[in-house]
């Protein structure tokens, strides 16, 4: 027991990385390192990577409130919906057999990996020109007060955000940032930074509920949740200071190919 901690602790440390050098969709795998490493099946690694990603994401998302990163409102929101309909996703995710929802979760791990590698040869995205997104995105900043604008189209488009991140991170024990940022980089024009604080915040919240529920249906196991919860938050800590020194464009290709390799590697465990 206690050598499968210290693997717990060794494999939550690797995703914490990951998650403070890529950003908010490096959550996602926290479960392919469980399944690998300890040979869980997905619904139940899970509420572990969901209890991981929460505890990391809280810390990240804290940090980024102090400095006014953070849109609380439109997290509030986005929020609040997603943890509506995680319970359900987690509850799903116990009555589908392994091999189908592996298979779902390597899908979706591919689709978030060649996105990314998609995203990181464009041109910078704060370069774009500010006229030309003013009129096509739902969710605008008042420029006199730097708020959002809360409209009808701009309620309807978060809280589609919000049904999606949460049904997926009960699902599949990830934290949504890959649904979130793309969202809120779509319907909104919010700088970048202000994006991925705001997600972090969302995927704390979405994901604390997800680990509340799998906690009253007992599918959570503290004995290796805890020590990898605890390596995520030291490896999230000790790199997120120099992480900025790295090239995000080359990280997010390197993290793209990795997941890559792993969405096969699971089809093929499974097969």
């Amino acid at each position: 027991m206690i050598e499968t901690q210290i693997i717990a602790s060794l494999l939550g440390s690797l995703a914490g990385i990951v998650l403070a050098l890529t950003g908010a969709g490096g959550a996602i795998i926290a479960v392919p390192l469980l399944v690998f490493g300890l040979h869980l099946a997905v619904a139940e690694a899970a509420p572990i990577a969901l209890l991981a990603v929460c505890l990391s994401a809280a810390i990240g998302a804290l940090l980024a409130l102090r400095q006014g990163k953070v849109r609380y409102r439109a997290a509030g929101l986005i929020a609040i919906t997603g943890a509506i309909v995680a319970p359900g996703g987690i509850w799903l995710a116990q009555k589908i057999p392994n091999t189908p929802l592996t298979l779902v979760f390597s899908i979706v791990l591919a689709y978030v990996a060649f996105d990314m590698l998609r995203q990181s040869k464009l041109p910078n995205c704060e370069t774009e020109d500010l006229t030309s997104r003013t009129f096509t995105k739902p969710c605008l900043l008042d420029s006199s007060n730097g708020r959002l604008v809360w409209t009808r189209p701009c309620v309807g488009a978060l809280t589609l955000s919000g049904v999606t991140a949460g049904f997926l991170s009960g699902l599949l024990g990830v934290g949504g940032g890959f649904v979130i940022v793309p969202a809120l980089k779509k319907v909104t024009d919010l700088q970048m930074q202000s994006i991925l604080a705001t997600a972090l915040a969302i995927i704390a919240l979405i994901s604390a509920t997800g680990v509340i529920s799998a906690t009253l249906m007992n599918t959570m196991n503290w004995s290796i949740a805890m020590p990898f919860a605890g390596g995520a938050i030291i490896g999230m800590l000790l790199v997120r200071s120099f992480a900025n020194s790295f090239s995000a464009q080359k990280l997010q290709q390197s993290f793209a190919v990795i997941a890559i390799c792993v969405s096969l590697g699971m089809i093929v465990k499974v097969i």
